[in-house]
This record gives structure tokens, C-alpha cells and sequence, in this order.
């Protein structure tokens, strides 16, 4: 991780502020550090801003603020011992596993000469930093799974992955928000909606917070999936402790 941030060009409306060049939770902490400073002063000249694994994208308009003016107000964010740390939160995600909503969960199994109970126990152990969102809408990029369950993904991806599909892809695993092609390993199903475009806040999920995936029975499943399509249900979301 680099000991002073680097400002770099991105265009002639946007800067991008780079902690280091190797993912990691240190590196995306200072990340999300500087995205809280930046969004509760409320800057006049910010148009918005996107945090990633270790850089933070920050869109501005230049007749409002000038880029020396911009720098400053980031170095000052960067090195404040004042401002306040985000202060992460647990999304449980409940998940079926196996069977149809799981195709591929024998795989990964056999893959690693476990059975499926043993890929669920280590699935469901940890919980997993959402470094950044990409790809499609409120699709999160997390860290933390073991390299116990790390599988190759498919050869030949899917042309359509349902919604709320679990996969694992390498070293990660992950969440389709909407149903779209794909090459990960199917090993469940959740039938909470990662993206909305009817609900206040659409994207379910947020940089910096962590995901918990805990097992349900396909009867809670169908019942979860219910409760969602009345807007009845209510996703479980608590402090992070470490």
C-alpha cells in the first residue's frame, strides 16, 4: 500500500485517488474511509463517487471545483484523525443449497473429495467483505471465501443464470442480481432480491459491508420468496464486530 495516496487524471471531470496496487482489506478500508469523509461534507463540485478494491473514481465538475482545490480537500480527508470510520454491517443472505437451486454443488464437491454437506459447513462459516460492486447492477465482488472451496468455473458458461443464484468462480464466490450469462459454479439460490428497481434504495448491498450466507430448507426458500414478492420480508442487518 503506498504511504500517500495517488491522485491521477481520469479524464478532464474525474480523479482517481489510488491506495496501493494489491487487493486487500487494509487497502479498501482507507478506500471506504475517504468515501465517508467526502460524502458527509457534502462537497460542492463532487458529481459522485465509486469506490473500488483499492482506488476511489471521484466524478466532479470543473467550473465548480478546481482539481488543486480537489486534491487538497482529499489530502485533508486522507490524513484527519477526526473523521470517522465506516462502521461496517452483516447482511444475512439465506440460501438454498443443492439440487435445482445448486446444479453444481456435487461438482464442487467431488472436485475437492468432500461431500456437499462439508461445501455448504465451509460456505456458511465466513463472513465476506464486499470490496466493490461491478459487473451489473448490485453485483458484489467479496473476499474471504477459503481456498478450501476454490473451483474453476465452468468451460462453457451458461447463457442465462437465474437471479439470486450463488456461484463460485476461482477464489471467489458470488451473487447474480439478475439473471444473466455466466461461467461460475452454481451451489445454491437466494430468493432475496439483490436489485430492485421498485424499491427507495434498489442495491441491496454496499462496498464495505459484509455478507453472511446462512442455509435454508427449499420449503423456507419458497416461503422467503413469497414474503419478498409482497414486500413482507425483511432482510436481517447488524453491526459487524470483529
Amino acid at each position: 500500500m503506498y504511504k500517500i495516496p495517488r491522485i491521477l487524471p481520469a479524464g478532464d471531470k474525474a480523479v482517481v485517488v489510488e491506495y496501493g496496487n494489491e487487493i486487500s482489506e487494509e487497502c479498501n478500508k482507507k478506500v471506504l474511509n475517504l468515501y465517508n469523509a467526502l460524502m458527509k461534507r457534502d462537497i460542492t463540485g463532487i458529481v459522485s463517487m465509486i469506490p473500488t478494491y483499492r482506488s476511489l473514481l471521484i466524478k466532479y465538475e470543473p467550473l465548480r471545483i478546481t482539481v488543486d482545490n480537489l486534491a487538497a480537500l482529499i489530502a485533508k480527508c486522507d490524513t484527519s484523525t477526526s473523521v470517522e470510520e465506516f462502521k461496517p454491517k452483516i447482511i444475512e443472505i439465506p440460501v438454498a443449497y443443492g439440487g435445482d437451486f445448486g446444479p453444481d454443488l456435487d461438482y464442487v464437491a467431488k472436485y475437492h473429495d468432500m461431500t456437499p454437506e462439508e461445501v455448504i459447513k465451509i460456505h456458511t462459516e465466513s463472513a465476506y467483505r464486499i470490496y466493490m460492486l461491478g459487473f451489473t447492477m448490485g453485483f458484489a465482488y467479496l473476499g474471504g471465501m477459503s481456498e478450501k472451496i476454490a473451483t474453476p468455473r465452468l468451460e462453457k458458461p451458461r447463457t442465462e443464470i437465474p437471479a439470486g443464484s450463488v456461484g463460485i468462480a476461482g477464489s471467489q464466490t458470488g451473487i447474480y442480481p439478475i439473471a444473466s450469462p455466466g461461467g461460475w459454479r452454481l451451489i445454491g439460490k437466494t430468493p432475496v432480491k439483490l436489485y430492485d428497481p421498485y424499491r427507495e434504495k434498489p442495491i441491496l448491498l454496499e462496498a464495505g459491508n459484509y455478507i453472511k450466507f446462512v442455509r435454508i430448507t427449499p420449503d423456507e426458500f419458497y416461503e422467503i420468496e413469497r414474503q419478498v414478492s409482497t414486500c413482507a420480508y425483511e432482510v436481517k442487518i447488524y453491526d459487524y464486530n470483529v
